[in-house]
């Protein structure tokens, strides 16, 4: 089902759009020399971070309200249709490794499935019982958190998406690039970060995604540090899956404590490579059994536990 049946219709309300605008300007790039075209392009992105600033009061709120519902078991759930639903995927795929999350806490869905990550499933973004379907598969509760993600704010799957988990007593989020839009009206929270014109007209892939992007970084990092997830600003819950993360284990709890090597490796040792209970063995003075008890009691936040050590 599209929001617009008509194609005039829909035409006008593209072009009403700014993130569709056409930038005269700009009819000639195709002739410049590239390396003036990579200027032009870093120009236009140098621009994105001040939108964000922008809206900075906005996504913090948003922080707040998230965090509240995840202290109580909530998901955070991304919802969106092409650049703005791999965007969202994204984001949730690094929450495991970065966070240590279960990766039923930081969820990414986009319009159309796995499968529309790398092709174009044809009319999944306007497909509004689909969002309500993949929400429904979830079994929402009201502490759960629904961003729907989209450039323009009109798409029918991410409007929906907000509308249904509203609907539910969830949280919800509408993420755009477009002012006064449909997503952010729809949502409890909403948030608007114009950047303009595309360099190719209607290529959100590229200014709004990124914005978008920023934000996300944004709405996921943040409610983590706000979770106890980090120390200072040390991934205390990485999880050390590969050599690579083996040895940033090592190198924070090293920052984290100034011990040696060997007191870090008995310290890791002890605790099964867990680097919030490693750096709690050494601050603290305690085994791992204790530091894991520690934490459990404390909710994993490090610093409580260390204050309930006497550390």
């Amino acid at each position: 089902m599209t929001s617009t049946s008509n194609p005039r219709d829909l035409r006008t309300e593209l072009e009403s759009l700014t993130t569709e605008a056409f930038r005269p300007e700009l009819a000639g790039i195709d002739q410049l020399p590239t390396l003036d075209i990579a200027r032009l392009m870093n120009a236009e992105d140098a621009t994105v971070a001040a939108a964000v600033a922008q809206r900075l009061p906005e996504i913090s709120a948003a922080i707040d309200a998230v965090a509240e519902r995840m202290e109580r078991g909530g998901r955070l759930i991304y919802m969106g249709a092409g650049t703005a639903g791999r965007l969202g995927v994204l984001d949730a795929s690094e929450c495991p490794p970065t966070f240590n999350t279960d990766p039923s806490q930081v969820v990414g869905l986009i319009a159309g499935g796995p499968a529309a990550m790398v092709t174009s499933v044809e009319g999944a973004e306007d497909s509004r019982e689909l969002a309500e379907a993949d929400l429904d598969a979830l079994a929402l509760t009201a502490d759960d958190t629904v961003v729907g993600i989209s450039a323009s704010g009109r798409t029918p799957y991410a409007i929906a998406a907000v509308e249904h988990a509203r609907s539910e007593g969830a949280l919800t989020i509408g993420l755009s690039c477009n002012e006064h839009s449909a997503l952010a009206a729809a949502a409890e929270h909403g948030i608007e970060v114009v950047v303009g014109p595309e360099l190719l007209t209607g290529s959100t892939r590229l200014k709004a995604g990124t914005a978008q992007k920023l934000v996300l970084n944004m709405l996921s990092t943040i409610t983590m540090i706000r979770l106890g997830k980090t120390y200072g600003n040390l991934m205390v819950d990485v999880r050390a899956s590969n050599e690579k993360l083996r040895a940033r284990s090592r190198r924070i709890v090293a920052l984290a404590t100034g011990a040696d090597d060997q007191e870090i490796e008995r310290a890791l040792a002890a605790t099964g490579g867990e680097v919030k209970n490693a750096i709690l063995v050494v601050l603290a003075g305690v085994d791992g059994p204790t530091a894991a008890r520690l934490l459990e009691e404390s909710g994993g936040r490090l610093r409580a536990a260390l204050t309930a050590a006497g550390g």
